[in-house]
């Protein structure tokens, strides 16, 4: 006799058969009743599913005198077979063959996987009394299942909580520690990887000529697949990335044969998570879990925790990113401050002061004392005009953000000072930003580069050093009348012949 209770039944009838089991045990013979219920004691309070399914299996044989018992569990999602938990003889891979009682573990109508028995010891087939002691350890299996399954995701919810804190924690930690924007997105791909359990972890931040790259990775592979990951890149037509775009999650059980993915990155993981980096609506970024293939995939719990963690880790990059626009704004308050302090006192000062060397000088009646003076004023005027250029490199902006013509020319100016012995003084006269066009702007930094190393060739040699003038003026009348810019190097000391380059304005237009 073959006896089985398919996943189909009604399970509604779970614990009313149940219930009927144990009568029937009951009023029948009752020699196996202590060992059913001192198993059903030990399966209940054992959380860890392995040793509480094969408890189950080893007392179904010792109870029926099966010669083998085998639990094949679903895994989270339902979606296959986990590996046979047996007694006895351990099946060949695939169904279990020559069953002849077979039972349903489920609870609460989610079938959870089956209990098989085979091969009875003393010959016969399975009967009624058999099947319901196999019914009720059915039942305890599933709700040991149960158990260990919340037991689990418990832990597992915990385990990423406090990674989530961590990693909001490490980000703002301030400076000086992990607070940098490369570190920030290392540390939440080395976190997720950890979390997720898998080979790879990386955050990909919009490239400039569109899709995504890699800017941060951690990794379990070999050094040449994370160079090759490093600043690699999703093409901007890939669906993958339109699916990001769109603040959506992909997953995938094998990344490799994954259509969606036209990356060569794909070809070394089986399952992945890409999940969008988005913050108030706006998509940062992504973050990447890769795990290698022929590894398990990712249950629903863990996509579900991944994606938690990859909002909770968004919200701490725009968090690291706002304290970073903090302590910037506050260099350039001091900036400004300084630049304020420079010009209203320190400028004004020496403006006083050089009325007054100049007063002194048409009354001098000596002439060396009138040249001495003159040469005084000389180097009062220069030391102003330095230290407007001072205030003029206070106020450019942050580094990072595309330099005007006015910086450049600071820049320029500063690369020399090694070559001539000292820094050039710079002097801009009008709106220079603000008139001259990127084009022109180019061709003088330019033409600034040139004069200056024409300079630095004819400089006499240390320890005297070169002083070197630079003018820029945007308020220049060009000869044919037109509104212009003229770029003036010249050399006070008299020892190279200035150099001029000018052009008419045109109005700022694009690159």
């Amino acid at each position: 006799m073959r006896c089985a209770l398919k996943p189909s039944d009604p399970a509604g009838d779970l614990p009313e058969r149940t219930a009927q089991s144990l009568r029937a045990l009951a009023g029948g013979p009752i020699s196996r009743l202590p060992q059913l219920l001192e198993a059903m004691v030990t399966v209940g309070s054992d959380h860890d599913l392995r040793r509480a399914l094969d408890r189950i299996a080893e007392t179904a044989a010792s109870l029926t005198s099966a010669r083998h018992a085998a639990v094949r569990i679903h895994d989270e999602d339902g979606g296959g077979t986990g590996g046979p938990i047996s007694h006895g003889v351990s099946p060949e891979a695939g169904p279990v063959t020559g069953v002849s009682l077979e039972v349903p573990i489920q609870v609460q109508g989610e079938l959870f996987g089956t209990l098989y028995l085979a091969g009875k010891g003393d010959g016969e087939e399975f009967g009624d009394g058999d099947l319901h002691l196999v019914r009720v350890l059915a039942t305890e299996a599933g709700i040991a299942l149960g158990n260990a399954r919340m037991h689990s995701a418990a832990r597992q919810r915990r385990r990423w909580i406090d990674g989530a804190a961590s990693v909001t924690t490490a980000l703002l930690a301030g400076p000086g520690t992990r607070s940098t924007a490369t570190n920030a997105l290392t540390v939440v791909a080395e976190q997720g990887r950890e979390l997720a359990e898998a080979a790879t972890g990386a955050v990909l931040l919009p490239h400039a000529e569109g899709g995504m790259q890699v800017v941060a990775i951690s990794t379990v592979l070999s050094e040449a697949v994370r160079t090759e990951a490093f600043r690699g890149r999703i093409p901007p037509e890939s669906p993958v990335l339109h699916q990001l775009h769109a603040g959506l999650a992909v997953f995938s059980d094998d990344f490799a044969a994954d259509p969606r993915s036209i990356s060569p990155l794909s070809r070394h993981y089986g399952p992945t998570m890409l999940l969008p980096l988005r913050s108030n609506g706006r998509v940062l970024g992504a973050l990447a879990l890769c795990r290698m293939s022929g590894d398990r995939r990712f249950s629903h719990t863990e996509r579900t925790l991944g994606t938690q963690f990859a909002a909770q880790a968004a919200v701490a990059l725009v968090l690291v990113d706002r304290h970073r626009d903090r302590e910037r704004l506050a260099v350039f308050e001091d900036r400004d401050r300084i630049a304020r302090d420079l010009h209203d006192l320190v400028i004004q000062r020496l403006f006083a002061t050089g009325m007054l060397l100049e007063t002194a000088r048409r009354k001098a009646l000596l002439p060396e004392v009138q040249e001495g003076l003159g040469e005084a004023i000389d180097e009062l005027d220069a030391t102003i005009q330095e230290i407007r250029t001072a205030i003029v490199a206070l106020q450019q902006g942050p580094p990072e953000a595309p330099p005007g013509l006015r910086a450049r020319v600071l820049r320029a100016a500063g690369a020399a000072t090694a070559a001539l012995g000292g820094r050039p003084s710079v002097r801009f006269a009008g709106p220079v930003d603000a008139r001259v066009d990127d084009r022109s702007g180019r061709e003088l930094v330019a033409a600034l580069g040139e004069a200056l190393a024409a300079v630095e060739a004819s400089a006499p040699a240390p320890p005297q050093p070169a002083r070197v003038s630079v003018v820029v003026d945007a308020t220049v009348t060009l000869p044919d009348g037109r509104a212009g810019v003229r770029l003036t190097v010249s050399c006070p000391d008299g020892w190279h012949p200035p150099m001029t380059w000018e052009r008419p304005l045109h109005g700022r237009s694009g690159s």
